[in-house]
């Protein structure tokens, strides 16, 4: 993408309201991914239909939490050591491929529905699935419930200055845990949601994300280590 073509989109996303407050090369990478959600839209709609009538309350949540959460999966695998062992490089890799195609989808559903990328309400759309799991850090939204599964600041920070085995182990402790609340999110949409690509989607999430969750237990007892 040239410059002239990423500042119009830039341009197009201020003029819809859209607030983006990241770091420029983060910044340029989920401008990628947004374009790649206009080419994957999964739902053919009018400009003008209203976020109602495209998602319903519970997709349009879950999209935009979704969002926030796989955003953070691909900063942590940014500060991952580069020098890590690389089977831990080639996970991390292949997860972080597989959350910015996902992200792109999210990105594109919530672009038809003319809404922003993250909700005013983190969470609020999960408060009725029963048995979803308050345990998990980090961040909360404003109706109290936790998104499950987030990585503090401090945490971030350690891990990128973490080398060798012990960036690999805190990076498999936090993306497991982290994996482990996007899981809880999507069977909270699964058990709310009755059809749709958006219950879809949220089904290949749990068994992709449960598999890797699987490999990074192993990996962990591999290195002596235990999970969060």
């Amino acid at each position: 993408m040239t410059a002239v073509h990423a500042g119009g989109f830039r341009n197009r996303l201020r003029a819809a309201g859209y607030r983006w407050r990241r770091p420029v090369g983060f910044t340029a990478l989920l401008l990628t991914v947004f374009t790649a959600g206009f080419l994957v839209r999964p739902i053919a709609v009018g400009e003008s239909t209203s976020a109602a009538t495209v998602l319903t309350p519970v997709e349009l949540g879950f999209s935009q939490d979704m969002f926030v959460h796989h955003e953070q999966t691909l900063i942590m695998v940014q500060r991952l050591d580069s020098g890590v062992n690389p089977t831990v490089r080639q996970l991390a890799q292949q997860i972080g491929d597989a959350q910015r195609m996902e992200i792109g989808t999210l990105l594109g559903w919530l672009r038809l529905a003319n809404a922003a990328p993250e909700s005013r309400h983190p969470m609020a759309w999960m408060n009725n699935a029963a048995g979803h799991d308050h345990s998990m850090p980090t961040r909360t939204g404003t109706n109290g419930t936790a998104m499950p599964g987030m990585a503090t600041q401090a945490e971030r920070d350690s891990l990128a200055t973490a080398r060798g085995t012990d960036a690999e182990v805190l990076f498999l402790q936090l993306m497991l845990r982290h994996h482990r609340g996007g899981v809880a999110m999507a069977k909270a949409a699964d058990q709310l949601l009755t059809s749709g690509p958006v219950k879809e989607s949220a089904r290949g999430m749990i068994t992709a994300q449960s598999q890797e969750a699987g490999l990074m237990t192993i990996m962990l007892a591999q290195r002596g280590a235990q999970p969060l």
